[in-house]
């Protein structure tokens, strides 16, 4: 009786250790969990104004499932604030001109992928922080965070206008 006991417990330990050192693809530092659904208020985007057009006889004819004059285009906004054209083509030289000024990798995006899964392979959390899911953000970017107070204070003491910050709160 006694082994029979022991063998469920073995295999109850066996099976919780397999569980917590499961491999997962990409580590998770930031664990959140909601058991309902809701809006999600990022598939909103305002549009522009309204224009009234000098005749309506002109307007083009509907897409269904088309773009919209007033549809914002965050992409083309970009651009323009660059100081390139809106009406770009794949690689507009004034453009590349400007966001490549002080040089930079071509291949960026792939660098940073890398680099960033060796950061949350590193900082994965302890045992039992994966096993229960415990959010480990915060504490693995602590060193890589800005404190805006003292930020603050230096562009302050530099003369450099800044709008307001929240009260600080103290505990």
């Amino acid at each position: 009786m006694k082994r029979n006991y022991l063998i469920i417990i073995f295999g109850f330990i066996v099976l919780s250790l397999g569980a917590g050192c499961a491999s997962i693809n990409q580590p998770s530092l930031m664990n959140l969990r909601s058991s309902k659904t809701g809006p999600n208020e990022f598939l909103v985007v305002p549009s522009g104004p309204l224009k009234q057009p000098k005749t309506y006889s002109e307007l083009p004819l509907p897409t269904p499932g088309g773009g919209n004059r007033t549809d914002r285009k965050p992409g083309n906004e970009v651009i323009t604030a660059l100081g390139g054209n809106e009406n770009f083509s794949r690689r507009d030289p004034k453009l590349v001109e400007y966001v490549s000024r002080y040089g930079g990798e071509i291949n960026i995006r792939s660098i940073l992928a890398k680099e960033d899964l060796v950061f949350r392979e590193e900082n994965d959390g302890l045992f039992l922080e994966r096993i229960l899911k415990v959010s480990v953000y915060y504490k693995a970017y602590a060193k890589q965070s800005l404190d805006q107070y003292v930020e603050l204070k230096r562009l302050n003491d530099l003369g450099v206008k800044t709008v307001s910050a929240p009260p600080k709160v103290t505990n």
